[in-house]
């Protein structure tokens, strides 16, 4: 296995993280460790499909087999981003309001999905990501 097919999820995941930390804290005036997770700007999700989708076309070309695949890949993960997970997220949010006050009750988590933006924003690092590990590492 070329090490480049490993090496793009990794960097990926691993600058997107501090990135979304950076903004969560920017917005919220204050290190904003509790807002590290699911939710925020970029989607690491939509990042790491799309760098390897990205440097599989790069370096197989658009017709390979494995490229169909990775794109088939982004769009579940873009689709579940987007729409499952904020349905999770509201089901979440009217469970607290109803348990509020119980004490056996664990809050839960009701910033779940994704915007379009913050999406985009995903997929945007994902493929300059891509870009980089390709621009790094060559044709393999």
């Amino acid at each position: 296995m070329d090490i480049a097919y490993l090496v793009t999820p990794l960097l990926t995941w691993i600058t997107v993280g501090p990135i979304k930390f950076l903004i969560n804290s920017i917005r919220a005036r204050k290190w904003a460790f509790n807002l590290v997770g699911n939710g925020g700007f970029p989607s690491n999700h939509s990042a790491v499909v799309s760098s390897m989708a990205t440097l599989i076309a790069l370096r197989e070309g658009i017709g390979h087999p494995a490229f169909g695949v990775a794109v088939a890949l982004c769009f579940i993960v873009v689709i579940d981003a987007n729409s499952l997970r904020q349905h999770v997220g509201r089901q979440a949010a009217a469970i607290n309001r109803l348990a509020e006050g119980r004490p056996e009750h664990k809050w839960l988590r009701e910033r779940m999905g994704h915007t379009v933006v913050e999406i985009c924003g995903g997929l945007a690092t994902g493929i300059g990501i891509g870009h980089l590990v390709y621009a790094i590492f060559g044709q393999g």
